[in-house]
């Protein structure tokens, strides 16, 4: 059996703080150290073992107050940093189960309310849905309804008196945020309660519990009050907008909190395809308020917050140069129709394949041509856009540069997804951005 001692020795200007972590049964002789802020985590540093398996580190810098975790043979073990000693011990065959805290109040503090809110949230779930369907004359309804409330009660003692005992510290304003939901069994629509209540509790304004878990759990807790899987997308996404509504008016309070959680509420939107919550969020925060975002939100969604913000309806696009079929050159600004449809949009595109045919016999059906379209693949291979056009649209005007994204014309006009299109008037104005044929 392999012992491990870690310890990570961390300065201050008044004096010394010690993380001591020791794990059994370790295999690796490296850990790494991440701050956490919502789902991102950053490197703080490695440590490497020395004599005896003993891990010592010295920061360069004084660490800021929050969740860190330690990692080791792909497992890790979160912890509460607030500039006190901490001293823990664990298996690394089963973490949390033979977890010992040794030292450090704030985290006994962290664990217990970890595991009381798993027990109450689990239970409670239980008990009211029997109290749903068990008739309310019947005596095990009562006794049903007696445990649901003192669990309440012990959860709200926990949360309010034993977690408070020093309110200004970290570990106490993170519970208070963080603390679940606790709705009277007495009100009839619980879930509209918790869409008006469930985010009572959480301190908005308090910009170090970004470097915690807390605003996105609470985020993505509240948005499961929104979701219904038997509701059609389109009416889905106006709830989620809803839900966006209350958790980012509440935010504005900071705007350190704003950002962070608009940040994540993007990224998630985004890794689940709700792209017109995505737009919303965008036009209607993002570029609304001006907010700066984190580099790393760059790349596609950069772009959507681009386009939105310099490609709004009423501004003149840029002209666009660039080869047909034959490699003559092709430019916007010499169109000289009424009205000219901008469309970018790629051969492997589903979406595209569905409408690129459509809006093709909308143009052959003119009766007055007044509309031109300007379609510009994004494809790479000459071959795959060559047999595109002769199958759906053989009539537009027909360009490529064959670069993809990363095209003149893609980078211009802040292409993050296809297609897309831009309808413009004889001076090159946007006078529409339709996303369907009804919408042309």
């Amino acid at each position: 059996m392999k012992y491990f001692f870690i310890a990570c020795v961390l300065s201050s200007f008044i004096y010394p703080q010690q993380i001591k972590i020791s794990v059994v049964n370790i295999k690796e002789n490296k850990t790494t150290l991440y701050s956490l802020k919502g789902e991102k985590i950053s490197i703080v540093d490695s440590i490497f073992s020395s004599t005896g398996g003993r891990f010592t580190y010295q920061p360069k810098d004084i660490l800021h107050n929050g969740i860190y975790r330690l990692t080791f043979d792909n497992k890790w073990i979160d912890f509460i940093y607030d500039g006190s000693d901490i001293e823990l011990s664990t298996d690394v065959n089963n973490i949390l189960d033979s977890l010992k805290i040794i030292a450090s109040e704030s985290n006994k503090l962290f664990y217990a309310f970890l595991k009381i809110s798993k027990s109450y949230k689990t239970k409670t779930e239980l008990l009211l849905l029997i109290l749903a369907r068990y008739p309310k004359e019947d005596n095990y309804y009562k006794t049903t309804k007696d445990r649901l409330t003192q669990l309440q009660n012990e959860y709200v003692e926990f949360v309010n008196v034993t977690a408070q005992k020093k309110p200004q510290s970290f570990i106490a304003k993170y519970i208070k945020s963080a603390q679940l939901p606790v709705v009277d069994n007495a009100v009839q629509q619980q879930q509209s309660y918790l869409k008006s209540h469930a985010l009572d509790n959480v301190d908005f304004n308090n910009s170090s519990l970004i470097n915690s878990d807390v605003f996105t759990n609470k985020t993505i807790e509240y948005l499961t009050y929104f979701r219904n899987p038997q509701l059609p997308l389109e009416l889905l996404e106006k709830e989620f907008m809803v839900a966006v509504d209350s958790i980012l008016n509440g935010a504005k309070v900071n705007q350190l909190v704003y950002q962070h959680i608009t940040e994540y509420l993007i990224d998630g939107f985004k890794k689940f395809g709700f792209d017109k919550v995505l737009d919303y969020i965008v036009e209607n925060y993002v570029i609304k308020d001006d907010l700066c975002l984190d580099v790393k939100t760059e790349g596609l969604i950069k772009r959507r917050i681009d386009q939105a913000k310099f490609l709004k309806i009423g501004n003149i696009v840029p002209n666009i140069i660039i080869s047909d079929l034959w490699g003559k050159q092709i430019e916007l600004n010499k169109i000289t129709a009424e009205k000219t449809l901008i469309v970018f949009y790629a051969s492997w595109c589903p979406h595209c394949q569905e409408l690129l045919p459509k809006l093709n016999e909308l143009y052959k059906n003119q009766i007055e041509k007044k509309l031109e379209v300007l379609a510009i693949s994004l494809d790479t291979k000459k071959e795959d856009w060559l047999n595109f056009i002769k199958t759906n649209c053989p009539d537009f005007i027909n360009v490529s540069d064959q670069k993809g994204w990363d095209g003149k014309a893609s980078a211009e006009y802040f292409i993050y997804a296809t297609p897309t299109m831009f309808l413009v008037d004889r001076e090159g104005k946007i006078i529409g951005k339709p996303m369907t044929i009804d919408e042309l």
